[in-house]
């Protein structure tokens, strides 16, 4: 008898209850995408089972994971977290690895969807599991986009350059940004430090994102009402970039500038 895997997957089901009821009694709203991704693997590991002589084994092939975002804004906000390296796949296929499970014949796929359904453990997602035929899987959903690079070219970010694909890329300093409750609202893609001199104090924490636009195969950069503004240098020529706009399309060669901070684009 495995009692030290009973015993934790007894905790981690007491614990997920315990999350449920506090979250409804002191009505701070629903998980951000980082709790959600959170719960995700805590699923996954209560559906790890004991084999015997301290071994264990994952019985399923199959995850399918159901995620409530009722806006494009909430889904990217979520895609950020469960989409980029890395992914969700990648993030089960390592903590089954942690447990010493076969991890290579598991798939995952996502869905949003408007609303959770009756029977929900989570208002905000639910984890199926099932084994079956792997051809019997439907096709996962295509890459977003293709891909974009972000190189710094003044500033002090985490990263000198960011090679991207993703619907949305957040850009902004700190890479969450929490509101007065700590409660996650937005995680930026690009991610520029704090205090880290006054360039990046021009930085906002939710400063501008980048949208990709499947049907025209574009990006486009938009301001989010940043203290400082936000704008392109395109053939020695600035474009300023309003808030509340669709956005200013981008092309190989432009720099990006956020307050005195500046990133090259690559296309």
């Amino acid at each position: 008898m495995d009692i030290l895997g009973k015993a934790r997957k007894l905790e981690s089901t007491l614990a997920r209850h315990f999350d449920r009821a506090a979250q409804q009694w002191s009505k701070t709203g629903p998980r951000g995408p980082l709790e959600v991704l959170h719960g995700i693997l805590q699923a996954v590991d209560e559906h790890v089972e004991p084999a015997g002589r301290g071994t264990h084994v994952f019985p399923f092939n199959r995850i399918k994971v159901s995620i409530v975002a009722t806006t494009r804004d909430a889904r990217a906000r979520f895609a950020s977290v469960v989409d980029t390296d890395p992914t969700l796949q990648k993030r089960i296929a390592a903590r089954l690895r942690q447990r010493g499970c076969e991890a290579a014949g598991v798939l995952v796929r996502i869905s949003y969807v408007p609303q959770a359904e009756s029977g929900w453990e989570s208002p905000e997602y639910h984890v199926d599991f099932s084994q079956g035929a792997t051809a019997e899987l439907p096709a996962p959903d295509p890459e977003p986009g293709r891909e974009i690079t972000l190189t710094i070219t003044n500033g002090a970010a985490d990263k000198p350059d960011y090679a991207l694909t993703m619907d949305r890329i957040n850009l902004g300093r700190c890479e969450e940004v929490r509101d007065s409750r700590n409660r996650l609202v937005r995680t930026n893609h690009v991610v520029f430090k704090d205090s880290a001199g006054s360039t990046n104090d021009t930085v906002s924490r939710r400063h501008a994102h980048i949208d990709y636009n499947a049907r025209s195969r574009d990006y486009r950069l938009s301001d989010d009402r940043s203290a400082y503004g936000t704008s392109i240098v395109r053939n020695g020529a600035a474009i300023e970039v309003p808030a509340g706009s669709r956005g200013i399309r981008l092309q190989t060669g432009d720099e990006i500038v956020l307050g005195e901070a500046r990133l090259k684009v690559k296309l």
